[in-house]
């Protein structure tokens, strides 16, 4: 059998031992085989598209939102909806569940058909969406939830470290419910030998200018000069 499992040529043993590993890998036994075989058929062999793991990708999507959406706002009391809502952006990215699908090794376990020789990053991150769908179809919110839980767990710690103030994201999110304004950052001045430059940006919303900063870079000044504007308009 090759590196990638054609539907057509993958015997009925074969295909059990696919789904026994797959089991092994994820840590959740079905009693419905059927939704797992499903969760990893690939539109490129099923019979027809509604027995491919397409329609499961797009629950998954779903419940994977959910349970991080769930786990961000119970864990980070004191964080503000704009920090929240990038952390979860990030989580449940294609690029993170294709990390996911590649801890799991799930990439063989994937049918396919005989023209795909190669499994693409998108499909390694659809397939962990459309297993979540499996679980939560299996064995409903709390199953697919600890399975979300573990599979993204180096995700999840790394966020419990903490991440550095996003000023620039929560700027945004502050004049935004105000009205339709972007914040433009400018450089103001800079210093400094060209191996180790040093920018002094400042933030202009409109009309009006904020008292800059500088940084080692302009991203490291775009920051500062975002929180002195945050700080300046909470204070007025």
């Amino acid at each position: 059998m090759s590196n990638n499992n054609n539907a057509a040529e993958v015997v009925s043993s074969d295909r059990e031992q696919i789904l026994l590993t797959c089991e092994d890998r994820i840590g959740y036994s079905f009693r419905d085989k059927s939704l797992l075989l499903r969760g990893l058929t690939h539109s490129s062999c099923a019979v027809t598209r509604l027995d491919c793991n397409e329609r499961m990708e797009f629950l998954g999507d779903a419940v994977l939102g959910m349970v991080i959406c769930e786990y961000l706002y119970q864990h980070f009391p004191d964080r503000r909806e704009g920090q929240l809502t990038q952390q979860k952006s990030h989580i449940v990215s294609r690029a993170v569940c294709a990390q996911v699908a590649a801890r799991l090794e799930l990439e063989h376990l994937i049918f396919v058909g005989k023209g795909l020789q190669a499994i693409p990053e998108s499909l390694k991150a659809a397939v962990v969406e459309s297993l979540i769908a499996a679980i939560y179809l299996d064995g409903g919110y709390e199953a697919a939830g600890n399975f979300i839980l573990r599979a993204f767990g180096t995700e999840l710690e790394n966020c419990s470290e903490g991440d550095a103030e996003n000023y620039k994201s929560l700027l945004q999110e502050e004049i935004q419910r105000d009205g339709s304004l972007v914040p433009q950052y400018v450089i103001v001045d800079e210093r400094g030998p060209d191996h180790a430059r040093e920018f002094h940006m400042a933030v202009q919303i409109g009309d009006q200018r904020y008292g800059g900063a500088w940084g080692r870079s302009k991203k490291e000044a775009e920051q500062k000069a975002a929180m002195n504007a945050l700080d300046t308009m909470h204070a007025g």
